[in-house]
Order: structure tokens, then C-alpha cells, then sequence
């Protein structure tokens, strides 16, 4: 059974049509359970609809239809689960469609087709004898109805695509708000570094191929490296000047052409020198030649772009596009020119991936989870992205076109009206002063994030720099950033996480394959497994901080007093060498950790014995609270920071906070969202960090609302029993003081 299930299901997903796919389904099944008859319903416009049959007569599929009222079929849907008859003739639903001749069939057996809560179809097996299929039979229908769901999802976006190819609509979910018009620009799935061996006869062809993307991928190098060196970005400039150099004619350049002129041809040849040459430096003792086992695959990919999908990243002259991709990563985000990039689209991703977190700081509209993008034929054309709905609108009318263009102008005005009083303090109606800092992560965008208005850096993602490497950065390079970071806030307090990979964060030349990276080694369990990463990075940051007492630094996933203690102790050590060995005079920092893991919530009184702060982290506590992948869109409807659960403990948190004297400020994505800067600060957090594209917003806001409205309006919302009657709630109480466009 488990083989007949394996090869229906791969048939399935490999065929190329939705018809295709439907037949060899009805006919595999059939013989599979060597039964007489199999068919499939699909679900269009509330009919069922005979898709396709390898029993009943072939000229009634695509003419009997049925609503979710009507026979046994519809039943099963109705139910959403299976039906199981020996004889469905006598069944009182029974109802008999003369051009299907089933009239001979008597033991019916029918399981529902469901994808992510949604019934799109129906699958029946029939026999002419009266008996009633055995569980054996059951299991195995509901089985592979259930691993087909998907598959025949993805098949009808992709058949509704081709029937339909101008005009399309998709929908997804909101990872950035914001709307963009723009052409698109589609990367398609990610390319393999395994090529198959392939040799060639035309050496000389092969050989003016490879060269060519070889010089394409010096000047794309050059380009980005001069545009970074403008931006000041100099860890980022030392990425791609590395890559410059290793493809020069005496390094793997010329090991390429080398491969190519022995008879391989161009893709294969850079397949097989970027395998050999990683296998060989990462069996090397020597650290630093370890890493550069990540150039080299770096570099590879880059040239085998080239070779398989020529001009997918040129981008014409001053013309904006929006990318649509699998998945968006931190690298894919860099190579583009910040103008050129103006809307992002994903087929995979989580709401709060890391990819959707750094397209909000960057201030792009994004939406992920929408499902058979890539399937549409859809490269060049002019879409609109309406992130505040989840929505993309491909080949949009030109009255479309110019409602959206009316929407962007009065989004805009708005944006304008609300950075008019950024340099006013953030302060209600009745006067409680609220504090706004920024999350940022992005060296190069970092002096215009500093913006008036905010009141410090209340989140410095160390692990982007880390990311742009192809190595781990060394300590005086950290050292280098740090400074900069501290001297673009200008004497404000700069909090600084430590390195926080794993999970949505991987590390290319440090890969963690893990089977449930959210629950595994990451943040502080990395770090204190890993000392002399570690305090590489506290060194770094204590010399950057210098005198001034400017900076804190933040420790992320933490779950135990233990780990705290042990940081400390690490902590302790970096900062006597420093002060005995550089500068005696140099300050020790503020330790805070991140309030995500749940148990803590409970120790809060311990853990003020040991830190000078905490910064509650509600994209994880949410998560950890909910027991939700934030990165999945199957179960992202269950993500839900307003869920009260979640307003209770992150209430709880603050009390207890307040009550053993430890500072506490919100970090998470909740402190820039409107809805949930009223119901933080209700609850008596006046410590909020946000996204540069939220300040303004967030400023504007509160200077119209009053402290003791939003107390009484936080005990309305924990009476409540769902998230959205939450967001209901506080919407209604937007409106009533004429503040609803600030949700838009």
C-alpha cells in the first residue's frame, strides 16, 4: 500500500496538466484498490463537477454537476467526511445521473478532498457488488486524498493561470504593508551547485559561454561593490571584492575555463570545480581556509545563474520592479539598488521570517504564502501589489491602474502629515510620555533610520552583518560596525542583541539542519556553545561601546537562569581583559535579555537579580505561547499576537517587571503596529521599538489618544475571547475618534 501511495501521489505532482494529473488519478487508484470504478469531483462555484472517471461513462465528466445539497458526493463534502455504503441505491441521499451509467455500481466508498480547511473536491471509489469496503480500503483513500491536496491545489491556480493569463488576481498574506505599482521580475526556484556531468563537443562555444557569464558576473560584482562603497558599507564592499578576486584567471576563474577546455561543458564545469574545490578546503584544519569553502559555493551559484538563467538580475535603467520569488532571503535583498526594489512576493515565508522582517525595515510592501505565483507566466508584466490587503493584481485594467495610483498619492499625504510632527515627543492626550525606539539591522540604511523622532536604537540585529559574510567576522571588523551604529545614534542608547542564527536566520558557511530549528540551537544556546565566537563578539562590542555608556546589550532566546549566568560570566571576562589590556577606562555595558521563551515568564524575580533590563520579544513568545511556526503558512491563520492569551502574559510580563524594578520595552512587530501600540501602552509599557516606516505613524497616534481611554479599552479586549474580536474592538475605537485611515 505504502508503494502504491508513493507512486499515485508522485504521478500526481509530476504530471503537467490538471487534466493529466486527474486521469492518472482516477486510473492508479482503481487498480491500486481493484475496484471497478474511481472518480473525481471538484468543487467550482459551490457544484460539484465529475472531473474525471475510469468506470463511469467518459462524455458525463465535465456534465454532472451537483450542489453540496444534493447525492452522496455532496453529502461527503457537506460532512467533510467519508461515506461508506454497501449499497448507496438505498441510501435516502442516493441520486441517480442517468449520463454517468452508474446505475450498475452499488458499494460506494467517498473521502473528502481537503486543503488548509477548504473542501476542493470529492474522491469515489465503486464496485457492482454489494459489500462494504474494509478499513484497510478507507485508510488508504483518506490517505492519499490528503497527500493530494495540495497537488491538485497547486495544478487548478496553475490551470486557472493559463485559462486566464491577463487580469490575474492572487492572494496572499500582509508580510510589509504598503502598495507598489511595478513590472515584476520572477526567480524562479533556487539553482542547485549539483549540475549533471555533461562533456561536450563544441569546446570552443562552451568555452565563449562561460566567459561571457564570467565577465557578467564581474561587472554585477563590481557594481555592487561600488554601490555599497558609496553607501559606506564597507563589510558588505569586502564580500564582493573577495568574489572579484577568486574569479580572476589564476584562481577559479581559471580553473573554470580549465575544466571547459578538458571536454565539460560550461555549467558542468563550474558544477564539478566548485564541489571539488569545497570538498577540499572544508576537510582543512585552518579556520579561516575552512570558510572560504562559502565563497566558493558563493561565487559558483552566482556563475551558474548566469549560464542557466541569463539577465534574470539586469534590471533596465531607473526602472522599480517588484520581486516575485520562492523565498526572499537577506543576500537576494542586498543585490538590489534600494530604488529599484519597490514590492517583494513570495510563494513561501511566514509573516514574521526574517525576510519579511528585514522588507518592513526597508520600508517595501511584501506579501508571502501566495501559492502558484510562480506557475503564472507573469515575468515583465505590470502588477500592483496591495500589501494591506495581501493582494496582486497582475495586467490591471487601466481604471485599476489609476485607482491604485489615486491610493498610493493619499498614502503618501498621509505618510507626510504624520512626519510633520515627528520632532514633537511621543505623548498622550493626559500626558504619558512613551519612548520609540528603532530596530534596525541594515549597516548601510542605518544614518537615515536615525531619524528625529526616535529616542535610540532599541534593536541592533547583529546577525545581518553575519549574514552578509561569507565568513564569521573578525573583531576588529565587528568592532568597525558596531562604532558605526553607536556614532550614527548620536549619543542615544544603542541596545545591541548579540549573534541570533537558527531558525529563519540561517548562516551560509555555518549551516544548522536541524528537524524543528525554531525549538533547537539557536540564539544564546549557539553563542555559549561556542565561546570563542562569543566573546569575539562581546569584545567587539564592549571596545565599540568605549567610554560612553551608550550602549546595552541584549541576549535573544533565552530560557534559563543558567544561561543568563553563564553570559554574565562571559561577559565579566571580555570586559577585565579589555579594561586590563586597551582602556582602563572603558564602561561595561547593560545586559538585558529577551523576553521569548515562556518559562521566564515565571521568573521574572530571578532574573531581576542578574539583568539591568528586558525587552520582550512577541514575535517568539507568540509563537512559543501558541505553539505556531511562524514560517508556515499552513497554520499562519493560528499565528495571532492578539489572541488574549497572549495579551494576558504579555500584561503579566509587564507587572512583574514593574513590581522587582526592571526596566522593560517591547521589540517585536506588535510595538509597530497600531492596534498594538494602543494595547501596549494601556498595559504600561512606555518602551517601544519599531521599524523606521512606523515611527512617524506611531508618534502621530499617540499624541491623539488619552492613557486612561486605552486602560478601560484593554479590559474591554481581555474579556475578549478571539483575536479578531480584539482587532474589532480597537477599530471601532479608531473610528469613533476619527483615526481609522492610520490601519490603512
Amino acid at each position: 500500500m505504502l508503494k502504491n501511495l508513493r507512486d499515485i501521489t508522485q504521478a500526481v505532482a509530476a504530471a503537467h496538466d490538471l487534466h493529466s494529473a486527474l486521469e492518472l488519478l482516477v486510473s492508479q487508484t482503481k487498480s491500486a484498490m481493484a475496484t471497478e470504478c474511481c472518480s473525481i469531483y471538484l468543487l467550482e462555484e459551490q457544484q460539484l463537477v465529475l472531473s474525471a472517471t475510469d468506470g463511469l461513462e467518459p462524455d458525463a465528466v465535465g456534465q454532472v454537476k451537483m450542489p453540496l445539497s444534493e447525492g452522496l458526493v455532496g453529502l461527503v463534502a457537506e460532512r467533510e467526511e467519508p461515506i461508506n455504503l454497501a449499497d448507496a441505491n438505498q441510501h435516502p441521499r442516493f441520486k441517480k445521473f442517468v449520463e454517468a451509467e452508474e446505475e450498475s455500481f452499488r458499494a460506494f466508498l467517498a473521502v473528502p478532498i481537503i486543503y488548509q480547511k477548504n473542501i476542493l473536491g470529492v474522491l469515489v471509489v465503486q464496485q457492482a457488488d454489494a459489500r462494504q469496503f474494509d478499513e484497510g480500503e478507507e485508510a488508504f483513500l483518506m490517505t492519499l486524498a490528503a497527500q493530494l491536496a495540495m497537488a491538485i491545489r497547486n495544478l487548478r491556480i496553475k490551470a486557472e493561470v493559463e485559462c486566464s493569463p491577463d487580469q490575474l488576481h492572487f492572494t496572499g498574506t500582509s508580510a510589509a504593508n504598503g502598495v507598489a505599482i511595478a513590472h515584476a521580475l520572477v526567480l524562479g526556484g533556487q539553482i542547485a551547485l549539483e549540475q549533471p556531468q555533461q562533456r561536450t563537443s563544441d569546446v570552443s562555444y562552451e568555452e565563449q559561454r562561460l566567459n561571457s557569464a564570467i565577465e557578467a558576473c564581474k561587472d554585477m560584482l563590481t557594481s555592487l561593490s561600488q554601490r555599497f562603497d558609496q553607501e559606506q558599507d564597507n563589510e558588505v564592499v569586502s564580500i564582493f571584492s573577495a568574489l572579484l578576486l577568486l574569479l580572476d584567471k589564476a584562481s577559479l576563474g581559471g580553473e573554470y575555463v580549465k575544466e571547459v577546455r578538458e571536454g565539460w561543458c560550461a555549467v558542468s564545469a563550474v558544477s564539478r570545480v566548485s564541489l571539488r574545490y569545497i570538498e577540499q578546503f572544508t576537510q582543512m584544519q585552518d579556520l579561516y581556509l575552512k570558510e572560504r569553502a562559502g565563497d566558493i559555493r558563493d561565487l559558483g551559484l552566482r556563475v551558474l545563474r548566469l549560464l542557466i538563467e541569463p539577465q534574470r538580475m539586469e534590471l533596465e535603467p531607473d526602472l522599480p520592479v517588484i520581486l516575485v520569488t520562492k523565498e526572499a532571503d537577506a543576500t537576494m535583498l542586498a543585490e538590489f539598488p534600494r530604488h529599484k526594489l519597490v514590492g517583494i512576493v513570495t510563494e513561501l515565508g511566514g509573516v514574521n521570517s526574517h525576510a519579511a522582517i528585514l522588507a518592513r525595515a526597508l520600508g517595501v510592501p511584501a506579501i508571502i504564502g501566495v501559492e502558484g505565483v510562480l506557475s503564472a507566466a507573469i515575468d515583465k508584466k505590470l502588477l500592483i501589489i496591495n500589501a494591506n490587503r495581501g493582494q496582486l493584481h497582475v495586467s490591471p485594467a487601466p481604471a485599476l491602474i489609476a485607482e491604485y495610483r489615486n491610493l498610493i498619492s493619499a498614502e503618501k499625504a498621509l505618510q507626510n502629515k504624520y512626519a510633520q510632527e515627528l520632532d514633537l515627543p511621543a505623548q498622550t492626550l493626559d500626558g504619558k510620555r512613551i519612548h520609540l525606539y528603532l530596530n534596525a539591522g541594515l549597516l548601510s540604511s542605518l544614518a537615515s533610520e536615525i531619524a528625529n523622532g526616535a529616542d535610540g536604537v532599541g534593536l541592533y540585529r547583529t546577525e545581518i552583518p553575519f549574514m552578509l559574510h561569507q565568513r564569521f567576522p573578525s573583531e576588529s571588523e565587528q568592532v568597525k560596525v558596531y562604532s558605526q551604529v553607536l556614532e550614527a545614534a548620536n549619543d542615544r542608547p544603542v541596545v545591541m542583541r548579540t549573534l541570533d542564527v537558527g531558525g529563519d536566520k540561517p548562516l551560509s558557511y555555518f549551516p544548522i539542519n536541524e528537524e524543528n530549528p525554531f525549538l533547537g540551537w539557536r540564539g544564546i544556546r549557539l553563542s555559549l556553545d561556542h565561546p570563542e565566537l562569543f566573546l569575539v563578539q562581546l569584545r567587539a562590542m564592549i571596545q565599540a561601546g568605549g567610554e560612553k555608556g551608550q550602549l546595552h546589550i541584549l541576549l535573544p532566546m533565552v530560557s534559563s537562569l543558567e544561561e543568563i549566568d553563564q553570559a554574565i560570566a562571559y561577559l565579566e571576562q571580555a570586559y577585565s581583559e579589555l579594561k586590563s589590556d586597551v582602556n582602563k577606562n572603558i564602561v561595561k555595558p547593560k545586559l538585558g535579555i529577551m523576553l521569548e521563551v515562556p518559562a521566564l515568564l515565571y521568573q521574572i524575580s530571578e532574573v531581576a537579580k542578574r539583568v539591568d533590563f528586558v525587552s520582550v520579544g512577541s514575535n517568539d513568545l507568540t509563537q512559543y505561547l501558541l505553539a505556531v511556526d511562524r514560517n508556515n503558512p499552513r497554520v499562519s491563520t493560528l499565528y495571532d499576537c492578539y489572541h488574549p492569551g497572549i495579551l494576558r502574559a504579555l500584561k503579566r510580563a509587564r507587572f512583574d517587571c514593574w513590581q522587582y524594578h526592571l526596566p522593560v520595552s517591547v521589540c517585536g512587530e506588535l510595538a509597530g503596529e497600531p492596534i498594538g501600540v494602543l494595547l501596549l501602552v494601556a498595559m504600561g509599557y512606555d518602551q517601544l521599538s519599531m521599524n523606521q516606516g512606523s515611527l512617524a505613524r506611531v508618534n502621530y497616534l499617540l499624541r491623539r489618544v488619552s492613557h486612561h481611554d486605552l486602560s478601560e479599552l484593554l479590559q474591554m479586549a481581555l474579556t475578549l475571547s478571539t483575536g479578531q474580536e480584539v482587532r474589532e474592538l480597537v477599530r471601532e475605537y479608531f473610528e469613533s475618534r476619527e483615526l481609522g485611515a492610520i490601519l490603512n
